[in-house]
């Protein structure tokens, strides 16, 4: 515990990549294959359940402690992070913690320790299981248990430089260990082993390739660059990115959050169950109405259930478009060109078809002029824009510039008048950064949208120190501010909502600006968002 939380302080103290990369490799260099194939589970965020719930921490240590729950709470708003709050409390408590830290194995800490919790019966033992480990560790130390614990471990390292890490200790290409650790996979000492092995044998039939993704297209210099010919566009579709992979008479399908996800779209794992084996294909699942699809909404109702009757599959019917093929006749295929790729993907949608599956519509156009004015017609086919790929492209691993390009529309948008604030989180816990909006309806603003991106530190620091000056009530950690202040607000989509006192929901709002030219009384009106909601054909985000 003591080696991989020292790794910890290193990566998360520094905004070097290069030095990030070094303590990673330093670390694996000198782990034993038990502990390191631990370390990599945690920094690549594979650990997600909560034993502990972080209130429940609070009030472990709010019984051992003389600090009354007030002291606690007025720290927690400077910090941010309960787990960080009780870790930094320990240390100034009559009986300090251990300044030694804990010499058990990482290892056995998460196989053997850790797991305890589950077979605790009551909350007197869980308090005192629980102040024997802070007892025996530093603070920081107690810092990544208590973040472990409660499932929100997270390290300020990307799974890519983790990869560029562990790649500088074993003579493996990055993109290949980026494939080695697709989905899911038991932190064993042999997997590790396994893992850095050059050359080893083919690994679970589940496993995924590394998801390509689209970076944001610069429209000037890329138009007056290339031509068209030697480019595809197709729509960029609003639903969940998968690879569907069909291998040892099975079927598996991976969001690009790695969550297998097959039990949650059954009729797309009875049809691809008619395909023979040795196919992988990447695309889009979207609810899917005739010729088009649904909005997003919709296709939240299929998330997350165990089970998925034939009802829900009735009112919420699913389509999966299919972007390109990774795999045919079980032989890897992603260093083919796109047009190649696309070819052999036409070739076996057209020999297996179904209602449920369907290739990507490549559009047509011969001058970026009519490409652009595609785009803007986006929203009528509900797409939120366009990707523009390289007919030439390889199949990469990750966000690669130069070969695929997203060309969204520009956000749909109100002004909107800011009415609520409340404080971040983490670093940001001591400024107020968590805005809530509001649009007019009669004499009245009625809440809208929430959003907390958008502004620069700047403008963070001058409106943070507005709501304090202008603060009307506070509702615990939620402050009311003069109404005085207009915001644009953008978002991908909007939808009808019974559960908002405004009766709309919007998609990932943000600030496209601060309005100080516009008088509150300017701002605009749930009419006009409900305007909006009928010209791009919002559906109703409640059953």
């Amino acid at each position: 515990m003591k080696r991989f939380t020292q790794l910890f302080q290193q990566v998360d103290a520094t905004t070097s990549t290069n030095e990030k990369i070094r303590a990673i490799q330093s670390y694996f260099q000198q782990e034993s294959p038990e502990n390191a194939v631990w370390a990599l589970y945690l920094l690549l965020g594979k650990t997600r359940k909560r034993l502990i719930t972080s209130n429940t921490l609070r009030q472990i240590f709010l019984q051992i402690s003389e600090i009354p729950e007030w002291l606690f709470e007025d720290c927690y708003a400077h910090v941010g992070d309960s787990a960080e709050v009780i870790a930094l409390l320990l240390q100034q408590e009559e009986t300090e913690i251990s300044k030694t830290g804990s010499e058990i194995p990482l290892c056995d800490w998460m196989e053997k320790i850790i797991p305890t919790v589950k077979a605790i019966a009551s909350e007197a033992e869980l308090k005192e299981l629980v102040v024997s480990w802070w007892s025996s560790l530093s603070s920081f130390e107690a810092f990544v248990l208590n973040k472990i614990l409660t499932g929100a471990f997270r390290v300020g390292v990307s799974e890519k430089l983790v990869i560029k890490g562990l790649a500088a200790v074993c003579d493996i290409p990055e993109a290949e260990l980026a494939h080695r650790l697709m989905g899911d996979f038991e932190p064993t000492p042999a997997f590790f082993q396994h893992l850095m092995q050059v050359e080893r044998e083919v690994d679970s039939p589940s496993q995924p390739y590394p998801f390509f993704l689209a970076s944001q297209l610069e429209e000037d210099r890329f138009f007056q660059e290339q031509h068209p010919q030697d480019w595809q566009a197709e729509w960029k579709w609003d639903g969940i990115r998968a690879q569907i992979i069909r291998r040892a008479q099975q079927v598996f399908t991976w969001s690009r959050g790695e969550d297998l996800i097959t039990h949650q779209f059954p009729e797309l794992e009875v049809f691809f169950l008619t395909l023979p084996d040795g196919y992988v294909l990447d695309g889009e699942i979207v609810c899917w109405d005739g010729d088009r699809p649904l909005d997003f909404n919709q296709l939240q109702k299929r998330l997350g259930r165990k089970r998925v009757s034939a009802k829900v599959m009735q009112d919420y019917p699913v389509h999966f478009i299919a972007y390109d093929l990774l795999e045919h006749q079980g032989e890897d295929i992603r260093d083919k060109p796109l047009r190649d790729r696309r070819a052999l993907l036409l070739d076996l949608l057209h020999q297996y078809p179904s209602p449920l599956v369907s290739p990507s519509i490549i559009l047509d156009f011969t001058t970026w002029e009519e490409l652009q004015s595609q785009r803007l017609q986006s929203r009528l086919y509900g797409a939120e824009g366009l990707v523009i790929k390289s007919l030439d492209s390889p199949y990469l691993v990750g966000r690669k510039r130069g070969y695929w390009w997203k060309y969204k529309v520009d956000p749909m948008a109100l002004d909107a008048v800011l009415i609520y604030a409340q404080a971040g989180s983490g670093k940001r816990a001591n400024l107020f950064t968590d805005y809530t909006f509001a649009l007019w309806r009669g004499e009245e603003l009625v809440p809208f949208a929430k959003a907390y991106s958008g502004l620069d530190n700047k403008e963070i620091d001058e409106l943070d120190k507005w709501i304090r000056k202008h603060t009307i009530e506070k509702f615990g950690p939620v402050r009311s501010v003069e109404p005085m202040h207009v915001f644009e607000i953008g978002f991908e989509g909007i939808s009808q909502s019974k559960r908002h006192k405004s009766g709309i929901s919007v998609r990932f709002p943000r600030i496209l600006r601060w309005r100080k030219d516009k008088p509150i009384q300017e701002a605009d009106t749930i009419e006009a968002a409900m305007q909006l909601l009928a010209i791009n054909g919002g559906e109703t985000d409640d059953e």
